[in-house]
């Protein structure tokens, strides 16, 4: 560790609660696909800030935004009207099934939303839906609601009793779901992609059958698209592929390219529940930002960004394979994902290969034990791909024997 990491480092533990356990590398700035720590080396960044930097680090339209809009006002709160909110929800709306939006700050307090709104729609209807029916392996949030619903009970450790009536059933396994549902339940809900338990797609026909499921039930679809959306696996969002829309959308991480911001996006016949009292945030929608949501969206949707990000996601594609190939399977159990989000399977830990990997100037990180987890900015080149993937081949090959 240089001289200057090693110094924050040191400052970190002395200040900071040990919930966290980073690299120790103190990352100042950032370009592009490129960071750089506090001793100036450089870093390829294929974690993109855990799948947020959709556009890179400092994109200069994002970064126009930020300026213009931190020149007019910052912060006024939801008491008063604010433009940059009003175009940011109209623009969400266009590009979705939705109606409505309620903007926070993060993905939890975005889940924490949709699920607060399950359970008032059904008590507006004067139905004794309360249950939440979630999937093993699912990450919603830290919360106590979205731990809840998350599907790792090593989480839930400490902090007990967790909400009532949320149940847990296997991923991608539509008979236990129809199983568990009952005129109780108000809400599924479920990622298109599930990130955090190791980059698992939902299996063909599995989000049209769960939409099916909950019309015949009664209750409402909830897809949590926080590491999914905003064109990390190829389309806007994740679960267009499906043919399956939901009653209620989450985004967050690469909505604002690095700012906080979430998103809760409903059709109007339900939205209609939020009435004045049930659900607030001090900061959601602030005018900064919103205004960088929305030069978020379009740099993605007028730019050609998306356009472009297939192809080179068509190149990282071959390229794990091909590289899986090279490695055989006594080292690369599997390779799964689409667009630019990733996972790599290793036989072993994957934590020897993550460090090595940095300290090789590529930036990488784990979604499970086993498995590294690719997220870069969607404006990465083939070139940078090809220099991450040759420096995480060489890992894999000197760690994992």
């Amino acid at each position: 560790m240089d001289k200057k990491n090693r110094e924050m480092a040191h400052r970190m533990t002395a200040v900071l609660t040990p919930n966290y356990l980073p690299q120790p590398v103190s990352i100042e700035r950032g370009e592009g696909c490129y960071v750089y720590d506090a001793d100036g080396r450089r870093y390829l960044d294929l974690m993109g800030g855990i799948a947020t930097a959709v556009l890179g680090h400092c994109h200069p339209a994002v970064q126009a935004a930020l300026t213009h809009q931190a020149g007019k006002i910052w912060h006024i709160s939801n008491l008063f009207l604010s433009s940059p909110q009003i175009e940011l929800a109209e623009r969400l709306t266009t590009l979705c099934f939705a109606e409505q939006a309620f903007f926070c700050n993060s993905g939890a307090e975005a889940n924490e939303a949709a699920l607060k709104l399950a359970r008032r729609y059904a008590h507006d209807r004067e139905e004794k839906r309360f249950e939440i029916l979630a999937f093993d392996g699912a990450f919603h949030g830290r919360t106590l609601f979205t731990l809840s619903a998350t599907g790792t009970p090593a989480y839930w450790e400490g902090f007990g009793p967790l909400a009532e009536g949320v149940y847990h059933v296997p991923f991608g396994d539509l008979a236990a779901a129809g199983q568990r549902l009952s005129d109780r339940t108000a809400a599924i809900i479920v990622e298109p992609v599930q990130g955090e338990s190791g980059v698992h797609p939902a299996p063909p026909g599995f989000l049209q059958g769960l939409r099916d499921l909950a019309d015949k039930n009664g209750c409402l679809l909830i897809f949590d698209e926080v590491q999914t959306g905003v064109g990390r696996t190829g389309p806007l969002f994740a679960h267009q592929t499906s043919g399956a829309e939901p009653d209620i959308m989450t985004l967050a991480k690469a909505l604002g390219n690095g700012i906080p911001i979430g998103a809760m996006l409903t059709r109007a016949s339900v939205g209609k529940s939020l009435v004045p009292g049930t659900h607030a945030s001090t900061f959601g929608g602030n005018p900064l930002a919103a205004a960088c949501a929305c030069a978020v969206l379009d740099t993605l949707t007028t730019g050609g960004v998306l356009e472009t990000a297939r192809k080179t996601a068509e190149h990282l594609g071959r390229s794990l394979e091909a590289m899986a190939h090279r490695l055989g399977p006594d080292r690369v159990a599997d390779i799964r994902g689409s667009g630019h989000l990733r996972a790599i399977e290793l036989t072993q830990p994957a934590t020897n290969v993550i460090h090595r990997c940095r300290e090789s100037g590529v930036l990488i990180i784990s979604a499970g034990a086993s498995n590294v987890r690719l997220a870069p900015p969607l404006i990465i080149s083939n070139e940078q791909i090809d220099e991450g993937l040759a420096v995480l081949e060489a890992a894999i090959a000197a760690e994992i024997s």
